[in-house]
């Protein structure tokens, strides 16, 4: 059993629970090495104190399970299969009383949650979430390897849309060409949905590319990441076209005095909402706290999203082998808006950056 199984096994045997039921797709790629997006069919792993875990998941996926390297026994069905008969068949083989069940409350919808109760009535069903969190919040040198290609190719996708920057080119002529040079290089998938977005547009943070062509005075905003063996990175930089105002370059120097300072922050033993306090306190004094809007990062990994999350109120210390993003940002819906945005990684002794595109305010 891989280590990672076997300190599951062991947080199970702690708790005397009977079974861990991991559904989430990226905790079942974390556990046995398969990643895959099961649609609407059933993907689990069930993990127990003592026996050998099962896979369950569709029998035209089985081969790519033992590809991955799973060794350990998997459970197929096909369309026409119950897949819950079977896993109450090979439960019941192994004679195992279900008495408690860890499960991810968080993603594991009413129905199958319902199905799990038919088939063990008298179990009492407890939140995994935060244990497996846990255990995937620090990663390992193989991970960090992994992330550190998966930030080089965003800061490749960056150079890619800021060298495409012109008058009168759409943000989705720019997005189409970030993603087809990504293409080129063998990505397969972005972390999520690429932006690029232009003029007043940058003032929202999660806004949506479209035809909106690119004028003189924009600031232009790419948001992106790109997917290597499983794991994510996530980008952001902001660009200008042409002369800006006294304002557009302020909101910028503050923004990006803030992020440099959270980097500056970030350390072993540090609490985490101190990293979000100290670029938030720069925002606000420079008079713009209001328009900074979201926290200041996010844990990064398997997810583009993951734990832990960086908000002001989180009182975790830093470790070393979390890896999260440094994003603050400054939206002013009738101006625009600038967001600076790294992926880093806690060391021993402080942080690796692992995006390393240039920071600087660049006006082509």
């Amino acid at each position: 059993m891989n280590q990672r199984l076997k300190l599951l096994s062991e947080w199970l045997t702690e708790q005397d629970i009977s079974m861990c039921f991991v559904t989430n797709p990226s905790n079942v790629f974390y556990y046995s090495g398969f990643l895959s997006d099961p649609h609407e069919r059933l993907l689990a792993l069930l993990v127990f104190q003592q026996e050998e875990p099962i896979l369950v998941c569709p029998q035209m996926e089985t081969q790519q399970v033992k590809d991955a390297g799973w060794t350990y026994e998997i459970i197929g069905y096909n369309d026409t299969d119950n897949p819950w008969e079977f896993i109450a068949t090979a439960i019941a083989k192994r004679k195992i009383n279900i008495h408690s069940l860890a499960v991810e409350k968080d993603h594991l919808n009413v129905s199958r949650l319902e199905l799990l109760q038919r088939l063990y009535p008298n179990a009492s069903f407890i939140r995994a979430e935060e244990k497996l969190n846990t255990l995937r919040m620090l990663k390992d040198s193989k991970e960090i390897d992994i992330l550190r290609q998966a930030a080089e190719l965003a800061d490749y996708g960056i150079e890619v849309g800021v060298s495409e920057i012109k008058e009168g080119k759409t943000e989705m002529e720019i997005l189409a060409t970030i993603e087809y040079e990504l293409k080129k290089k063998g990505i397969q998938q972005m972390s999520f949905q690429t932006m690029v977005l232009t003029g007043k547009k940058t003032a929202s943070p999660h806004g949506n590319p479209s035809t909106e062509k690119i004028q003189q005075g924009d600031f232009i905003l790419f948001d992106l990441g790109v997917v290597v063996d499983g794991y994510c990175s996530d980008i952001t930089r902001t660009v200008a076209l042409g002369n800006i105002s006294d304002q557009q370059q302020q909101i910028y120097e503050t923004v990006l005095k803030a992020e440099l300072a959270a980097l500056e922050a970030s350390k072993p033993g540090v609490e985490v909402g101190k990293v979000d306090k100290t670029a938030r306190d720069i925002i606000t004094s420079a008079g713009y706290g209001k328009y900074f809007t979201h926290r200041i990062g996010h844990g990064l990994g398997i997810e583009v999203h993951e734990y832990p999350s960086m908000s002001a109120t989180n009182n975790m210390l830093l470790q070393p082998g979390m890896v999260y993003t440094i994003e603050p940002g400054i939206y002013i819906p009738e101006i625009g808006g600038v967001r600076i945005e790294d992926d880093v990684v806690i060391t021993e002794n402080g942080i690796e950056t692992l995006t390393k595109f240039p920071k600087e305010l660049t006006i082509i």
